[in-house]
């Protein structure tokens, strides 16, 4: 009889994405513990952040095992390397302002935690693909001894990595405080929230719309969902008139009345009128859009 795997989670960032490998074979092992694991790009050093119950498999077929649990060697050797990923990114951005390449920003250099691999983050505004063989082959007569890469990160990537106070005025930016993954936003998620849509209400410091538009997303397309839509026909208890606006989470309807104006009912008091002017529930055709249009680049 095979026992079931013993699957965790491990992050390779403070606020990184989280990476299910098997610890079956690793003794003691508990939240917070730092361990080396067998990656794509090789050797990493990451911490455990959870114990996985009923995991589903990977598509793969099976999980990475846990190369060993950190050992004070370790984590002095990540140490080193993170001094030496900092000389790394000066040099190479002097070897880019060496090479007068127009509309690129060298923003981190990650080694992988066996030094096989040396990549150098960067980002770019242009459209198209950038062509950077010869910075990266200066930079490999640098760094001889290791692989090196050069990998594209979005705006939102370079916000998380650089940190600093977010478009609201919090002292940190959500994605570098508690965001491990970006979900795709869009104005729809706005528009459904009653936001201006104004650019600098919505926009974020990477230039992306604001990943806060989805929090409460959700509870607004529930509420309205409860609520007529717009330019429909009700009854209220002043008489029929026409919805001109709604408050979802308030679950109140604004209602403009032939000779009266618009007056403001809870959803209880109003009733949606069908074409014959008979009364009749809010159906499917009332609810809106679940907002999956295109997410904004």
């Amino acid at each position: 009889m095979s026992l079931s795997p013993i699957i965790v989670g491990i992050r390779f960032q403070p606020v990184g994405k989280i990476y299910h490998f098997d610890a079956t074979h690793s003794q003691d092992l508990q939240v917070g513990d730092q361990v080396v694991v067998e990656t794509s790009r090789g050797l990493q050093l990451g911490e455990v952040t959870e114990f996985v119950a009923n995991p589903a498999l990977p598509p793969e077929g099976a999980w990475k095992s846990i190369h060993h649990k950190a050992t004070p060697r370790d984590l002095v050797l990540r140490q080193l390397l993170q001094k030496k990923e900092l000389e790394a990114m000066i040099n190479c951005r002097a070897k880019l302002a060496e090479l007068k390449t127009p509309g690129v920003k060298i923003v981190g250099a990650e080694y992988t935690f066996d030094g096989s691999r040396l990549s150098f983050l960067y980002s770019t505004e242009a459209e198209g693909k950038i062509e950077l063989r010869d910075l990266r082959n200066a930079m490999q007569r640098i760094y001889p001894r290791t692989k090196v890469e050069m990998r594209q990160i979005g705006p939102r990537d370079v916000a998380k990595m650089l940190g600093g106070m977010g478009a609201c005025g919090m002292a940190n930016r959500c994605c570098s405080m508690f965001l491990t993954e970006f979900s795709p936003i869009s104005i729809k998620m706005a528009k459904e929230q009653g936001i201006s849509l104004t650019p600098s209400e919505i926009t974020g410091m990477c230039g992306r719309l604001r990943c806060c538009l989805i929090y409460e997303y959700q509870q607004y397309v529930d509420a309205r969902q409860r609520l007529p839509k717009r330019n429909k026909v009700v009854r209220t208890p002043q008489g029929d008139g026409r919805v001109v606006d709604v408050h979802p989470l308030r679950g109140t309807i604004l209602v403009e009345l032939p000779e009266i104006g618009v007056r403001e009912f809870p959803k209880e008091e109003v009733q949606l009128l069908d074409e014959k002017g008979n009364t009749q529930e809010i159906g499917e055709s009332e609810k809106p859009s679940d907002g999956k249009d295109v997410p904004a680049a």
